[in-house]
């Protein structure tokens, strides 16, 4: 209640003074909140751009990996050498400014709290053995109910030499018979996939074909033979799997088929593309039928022997650069005999043919292990196993293959412990031989410890290990799952 005995000149003062506190406080409430706003979206903003795509958690949002992928440094996962040598600089600085990342980059974080990374659910078709391990000669015994070896008490051989190269059918399909646990079991034991028994309940179809020891082993027409065994497994196999109702309801988009051979599935490969394929390159695949969108890059198995407790240095390995295998190569391969001319004559150079025959593979081993830069060149594909002995052999790779796809690039950034260099430039008379001279000995020992770091990444092995070769390949098709539900829903 207003005093009638205040003198009306005292209220209006009054009055104007609590009008003016008035709009004093509501104007510093609304700066105070946008400046919170601002401070909250600038936050999201950072930690969005701290992510990368995620090795341990598949399920994470599309539509986040892709914002997050503009806002990554342009360099990406590679550091191809410019048109000159001046581009040498700025490539090695930026490869040394990432020396301090995760060698995993991971997004398994959401707002500080660890997500547990799902063990992949697959399904595998019971395949009769003439599509797998028939093939290597074995038999299931009389009178028995299962078309799969007892891998507990004798496990089938897969043979050596340049057959082991294109091997990771045998390796995974191994895994999966081995998987068969309980989910909780699976992840206590850091398994990255478990076999189910109702497809229902899987992420994916597994197509247990071994293409690449077919195509291997019978792809020639044998005596009295209209057509090869390799062609009329494929005919078999395609009729077999399109069949199923686990096809139907999917399309065949949720199948993962092994190709890993460059010549493997040919005949098959144009009829069951709507599926996950692993392979070793996309050299010989149009791009309706094979992408880095739908299908996996596995890495080769490498031939020469792992290189355990090496204390080599800068300055133990005499050759500079290292080469020896196939000179003259077709489609792609012509770049190695020009570069064979051009790097021939240098006296810390190793540039000859080679072979797995007479003791090949033993020289190739030792040939690596002193050296301190090893070329790995397109061939008659884009890529080749020499890349793997090279980091099994920890001797630095220099990548010349301009179409190359490598095994989970989405989670390993290469350009930690390889060299990319332009073909057009690789070609460049002295251009190759003096940038590989300018590396010093600082910048070699980094990416030879980081070879060190990696190299378990490429190994197969059963029973399979935490991050070896068999998980990385089984966690790249988990994070295909998306994709495929995506494309079947």
């Amino acid at each position: 209640m207003v005093d009638r005995t205040m003198p009306a000149s005292a209220i209006k003062v009054v009055s104007k003074k609590a009008l003016c506190f008035f709009f004093a406080m509501t104007t510093l409430l609304f700066m105070l909140s946008w400046l919170f706003v601002l401070r909250s979206t600038q936050s999201d903003a950072v930690s969005n751009s701290s992510l990368f795509t995620s090795f341990n958690d598949s399920y994470s949002d599309p539509v986040q990996q892709n914002d997050v992928e503009e806002v990554e440094p342009s360099i990406g996962n590679r550091a191809i050498l410019g048109d000159s040598i001046e581009a040498e600089a700025a490539t090695t600085t930026t490869t040394r400014d990432v020396e301090q990342q995760p060698l995993l980059q991971h997004v398994s974080e959401e707002q500080g709290v660890k997500c547990k990374p799902r063990v992949l659910k697959v399904f595998m078709y019971d395949l009769p053995p003439e599509f797998h391990f028939g093939l290597l000669d074995w038999k299931p015994q009389e009178n028995a109910d299962s078309v799969w070896p007892d891998i507990k008490a004798v496990s089938p051989h897969y043979p050596g030499g340049l057959n082991l190269q294109h091997s990771i059918e045998y390796w995974l399909t191994m895994d999966l018979l081995d998987s068969e646990v309980t989910e909780a079991e699976a992840e206590s034991k850091a398994k990255s996939v478990m076999r189910v028994r109702n497809s229902s309940d899987a992420d994916v179809i597994f197509v247990p074909f071994f293409s690449s020891l077919c195509y291997n082993r019978f792809s020639k027409t044998g005596p009295h033979e209209k057509r090869s065994r390799n062609r009329v497994l494929q005919e078999k196999l395609v009729h077999y799997v399109t069949a199923q109702e686990e096809w139907k309801r999917s399309g065949g988009k949720d199948h993962v088929i092994l190709a890993h051979h460059p010549n493997s599935m040919l005949d098959a490969r144009t009829k069951l593309w709507p599926g996950a394929f692993i392979l070793s390159d996309f050299g010989r695949y149009p791009p309706n039928v094979a992408n880095v969108e739908k299908d996996v890059i596995a890495p080769y198995k490498h031939v020469v022997r792992s290189y355990d407790n090496d204390q080599s240095t800068f300055g133990s390995r005499p050759t500079l650069l290292y080469f020896q295998g196939a000179i003259y190569r077709k489609d792609g391969g012509h770049v190695r005999h020009e570069l064979y001319y051009l790097l021939k004559s240098e006296k810390d150079v190793h540039f000859s043919f080679g072979s797995v025959q007479k003791d090949g593979i033993k020289k190739a081993t030792e040939g690596m292990r002193s050296s301190k830069f090893c070329l790995n060149i397109a061939g008659d594909t884009p890529s080749s196993n020499r890349l793997f002995d090279a980091i099994a052999s920890h001797c630095v790779p220099v990548i010349i293959s301009d179409e190359i796809e490598l095994p989970f690039e989405d989670v390993l950034d290469y350009s930690q412990f390889c060299i990319f260099v332009r073909t057009r430039d690789a070609l460049k008379k002295r251009y190759l031989i003096n940038f590989i001279r300018s590396i010093g000995e600082e910048e070699w020992t980094r990416m030879w410890n980081r070879l060190k770091e990696v190299e378990s990444f490429y190994e197969f092995q059963f029973p399979s290990k935490e991050n070896d070769a068999v998980q990385m390949i089984w966690q790249a098709v988990k994070r295909k799952v998306p994709f495929m539900k995506l494309k079947t829903n």
